[in-house]
C-alpha cells in the first residue's frame, strides 16, 4: 500500500494519545484514481463561506475560508451581524440602568457581565468596603453556578456540532436545572438585571440555601455522564485530540484567555492572582494541562466545573450564617430604594412597598422617583476592573465625567478576544476541523458585538 493512500482522522494523528486507536487507512476500490484527482485540482484554491448563520457556530458569524482541497490555508472571521450597540446605549441611561444592558452581552454567562460592571461602578463611587458581606456573596455564587452552567453550552454543544445530539440534551438538562436556581432567586431565567451599584435589590427567598443542594447532585451527575461519553470515546479523541492546537507564544500574542490558556499550562486565574468578591477566602484549584488543543479546553472545563462546585458549597454556609443580613448599601443616596419581591410573574415591587410610598410617605415617594428616574451622581474619572468570565478574562472600563449617566462604557469581552486565535489555530488544518475548534473556543457572539 502506498503512503498517500493513507488518511488521517485528525491533524494530530500522531499524538501519543491516540495510540490506542489504529489509523484509518482507505484502500482498495478506486481511491488511487480519487487521490490522484485531488492532486491534480488542488493547485487551486477556493473561498468558502462559513456562515453568516451556519448552525454550527456558536451565533451569527461567519468565517471566509481560503482553501486548498481540503486544508485551510487561511482563516478571516466576519464579525457584527449581532451588534446591538450596547456600549454606546449605555452612555443614555443611568449606571443602575446599566446592569440591564450588560446582562445582554454574553447571555449564557451574564452575571459575570453584571457582577464586573457593578464592581467598576462601586469602585468609581469608592465604596467597594461598603457592599454588605451578604450580597457578596449572593453574586459569588450566582457567578459559579453561571461558570458551571456556560461550560456544560461549550461541551454539550461541541459535541452536537459533531452530529452527537445526546451530548446537547445531556448538557442542556444539567444546565435547565441552574436555571432553576436562578429563577427562584432573580425572577428570571436570563437577561437578569439582578446584581446592582451597592449590592443586588433583594435577598434570596426563604429554602433557596436547601434548594440549591437539592438540585447540585443532578448536575453533578450530568456532567459525569457527559464524561462518560466524551473522554474516553475513540471518535470524540479522534476528532478533538490534535486538533486546534496553539502554542503559548501564540496565545500571549493574540490574547488568549480562560480553559483555552490553562489548557496549555498557564494556571492563571484572576480570582487567585487578583482576587475580587472575597475569592481569596475560598479553598479552590486552577486546572491546567500541558498542550492547548480542543480534548484539553474540554478537560479544564470538565474540572472547573467540579472547582465550582466547591466554590458554591462554601458559598452555601456561609450564607446560612449570614441569614438575615443586609444585601443593599446602606448608603440611601445610592441604594436602590425598591422593596422588591420574586412573584409569579418576575421580579417586582413588594405591594406593602408600593402602599407605603403611594399612601403613608410622601417623602419616600420623591427619593423613590428621583433615584429611580435620575440616579445618583458618580465622582469625575475613570476605572479598569477585571473578572474572570467562564471563558476568560473580562474587563470594564468606565469614565464618569460626574454626571448620573456613564461617560464612556467599554467591555474587553473574552469571546471577542478570543476569536482573534481562529486563524492561527485552524490553518493548515482540515474543513472538518474548523467548527471543533470555533467550539473549542466557546465565543458567545452576543458578547463579540456587544
Amino acid at each position: 500500500m502506498s503512503e498517500q493512500t493513507k488518511f488521517y482522522a485528525t491533524p494530530g494523528g500522531d499524538d501519543p494519545r491516540l495510540d490506542d486507536y489504529p489509523e484509518v487507512i482507505a484502500t482498495g476500490g478506486d481511491w488511487e484514481d480519487v487521490i490522484e484527482e485531488v492532486r491534480r485540482i488542488s493547485s487551486e484554491r477556493i473561498v468558502l463561506n462559513m456562515g453568516p448563520v451556519h448552525p454550527s457556530t456558536h451565533g451569527v458569524i461567519r468565517l471566509i475560508l481560503e482553501m486548498d482541497g481540503e486544508q485551510v490555508r487561511e482563516t478571516r472571521t466576519d464579525i457584527g451581524f449581532l451588534h446591538t450597540g450596547i456600549e454606546k446605549n449605555m452612555e443614555f441611561r443611568t449606571w443602575t440602568q446599566g446592569s440591564t444592558f450588560v446582562t445582554r452581552m454574553d447571555y449564557v454567562a451574564p452575571f459575570f457581565q453584571e457582577v464586573a460592571y457593578c464592581l467598576a461602578v462601586e469602585k468609581l463611587l469608592g465604596v467597594t468596603e461598603q457592599i454588605p458581606e451578604r450580597a457578596t456573596l449572593i453574586r459569588v455564587l450566582l457567578m459559579e453556578l453561571n461558570r458551571i452552567a456556560s461550560h456544560m453550552v461549550a461541551i454539550g454543544t461541541g459535541g452536537n456540532e459533531l452530529g452527537a445530539t445526546t451530548m446537547m440534551t445531556i448538557g442542556f438538562r444539567g444546565r435547565e436545572d441552574i436555571l432553576r436556581i436562578f429563577e427562584r432567586i432573580t425572577g428570571l431565567r436570563m437577561n437578569h438585571g439582578f446584581v446592582r451599584p451597592g449590592g443586588v435589590p433583594l435577598d434570596i427567598p426563604e429554602g433557596t440555601v436547601e434548594y440549591v443542594r437539592s438540585l447540585l447532585p443532578n448536575v453533578r451527575r450530568d456532567i459525569g455522564e457527559l464524561q462518560d461519553l466524551t473522554l474516553q470515546n475513540p471518535i470524540f479523541k479522534k476528532r478533538f485530540i490534535g486538533t486546534g492546537y496553539m502554542p503559548m507564544a501564540g496565545m500571549m500574542a493574540l490574547g488568549l484567555t480562560g480553559p483555552s490558556l490553562r489548557a496549555g499550562g498557564l494556571a492563571t486565574d484572576l480570582r487567585k492572582d487578583a482576587p475580587y468578591c472575597g475569592y481569596e477566602n475560598y479553598e479552590f484549584d486552577v486546572p491546567t494541562y500541558d498542550y492547548s488543543d480542543a480534548y484539553n479546553r474540554t478537560l479544564v472545563r470538565f474540572d472547573e466545573c467540579y472547582q465550582s462546585f466547591r466554590i458554591v458549597d462554601q458559598v452555601l454556609k456561609r450564607l446560612e450564617e449570614t441569614e438575615g443580613a443586609p444585601v443593599m448599601i446602606a448608603d440611601k443616596s445610592i441604594a436602590w430604594p425598591a422593596n422588591l419581591t420574586v412573584g409569579p410573574d418576575g421580579q417586582g415591587n413588594n405591594p406593602a412597598y408600593i402602599e407605603k410610598i403611594m399612601g403613608q410617605s410622601m417623602e419616600a415617594l420623591i427619593h423613590h422617583f428621583k433615584l429611580v428616574t435620575e440616579g445618583f451622581k458618580v465622582p469625575a474619572g475613570q476605572v479598569y476592573q477585571q473578572v474572570e468570565h467562564a471563558k476568560g478574562i473580562l474587563g470594564v472600563h468606565l469614565v464618569s465625567d460626574g454626571g448620573t449617566r456613564p461617560f464612556r462604557a467599554h467591555f474587553r469581552d473574552p469571546s471577542f478576544s478570543n476569536l482573534q486565535s481562529l486563524s492561527m489555530a485552524t490553518e493548515g488544518g482540515q474543513l472538518a476541523d474548523v467548527v471543533v475548534t470555533l467550539a473549542s473556543l466557546d465565543p458567545v457572539a452576543g458578547g463579540v458585538d456587544r
